[in-house]
């Protein structure tokens, strides 16, 4: 038996994708734990990612592949707008989704409604290689409070518009479960401007083909073009898919070269995993996803 084989699971950080699978990386070591009100929390520094955290034992994000996420989260969308200058972000305290809308020239707000102020805490003090400082920039205002209630409450009675929504939120369980109907969608859809897009992630096709498949129909019900992409992002351990929801915007018309030209046009540069190549590519679904989706 091999080491590793013979390591127990007090030696591991491990997540279950699902109740018969999982993956694990090896510890490295603890910089902090604890309890928010809201959820159990964790840093790490690990030889694979560099720093991580953890929320109620999920892996969320890391210094090391922040970008499969981030930058897909927020620049298919945001490339096919034609000047996004106001961004509303549920969740999203790590501060990678600011990062990536600041690289907009023509964006002027963006705000971050986080309901665990922990997570904005422990981001600022071990996580400036996601955010890179971008949780403290002039143009970004952080709230910190019910995402569910500001869409649905605050954001309407203060006739808020935004070109861009992303809900940058754990899976949707738990907390998370009322920011992922049809009726949360139909409330961002109204806080949207015209032209407008929402963002999100749906999780794994593979491990939660049943929450794909739903957060798709559901975005579907309510918005005239949705647009599914999958990725691998290594920590969270499998194909991973994400979607672009709008009346007005479609990723999906968009060629290669013109994905290119926009980013450049744009002075978007510096970019890791995103192209105008890997963005067209990541909307062309194998059969078992169209299944999936249809």
């Amino acid at each position: 038996m091999s080491d590793l084989t013979s390591r127990t699971s007090d030696d591991l950080l491990v997540e279950f994708l699902c109740e018969d699978a999982g993956y694990f990386l090896r510890g490295g070591r603890l910089l902090e734990a604890g309890r928010s009100p809201w959820q159990a929390y964790e840093v790490w520094e690990t030889p694979r990612f560099g720093r991580l955290f953890r929320l109620d034992g999920c892996f969320m994000s890391s210094e090391g592949d922040e970008f499969y996420y981030h930058e897909n989260l927020i620049h298919v969308p945001g490339v096919a707008h034609p000047g996004p200058r106001s961004a509303l972000i549920i969740g999203g305290g790590d501060g990678g989704s600011a990062e990536e809308l600041l690289k907009y020239p023509s964006m002027e707000r963006v705000v971050i409604v986080e309901l665990d102020e922990k997570v904005v805490d422990i981001s600022r003090r071990y996580l400036q290689n996601v955010h890179h400082g971008a949780l403290d920039d002039p143009r970004v205002e952080i709230r910190i409070g019910d995402g569910l209630q500001y869409v649905s409450e605050a954001g309407p009675a203060a006739a808020e518009r935004y070109d861009l929504i992303v809900l940058d939120l754990t899976d949707p369980v738990g907390l998370a479960a009322a920011l992922h109907t049809t009726e949360f969608f139909s409330a961002c859809r109204a806080l949207l401007a015209e032209g407008g897009a929402l963002s999100l992630h749906l999780g794994s096709p593979v491990y939660q083909p049943e929450r794909v498949q739903a957060l798709v129909w559901r975005l579907r019900s309510v918005f005239a073009y949705v647009r599914p992409c999958f990725l691998y992002i290594p920590l969270y351990g499998s194909l991973w898919g994400l979607a672009s929801a709008s009346d007005v915007v479609d990723p999906a018309a968009l060629s290669a070269s013109e994905v290119d030209q926009r980013l450049s046009a744009r002075g978007i540069a510096g970019l890791q995993h995103l192209n105008g190549a890997v963005h067209s590519a990541q909307f062309a679904l194998p059969n078992h996803l169209r299944a999936l989706l249809a």
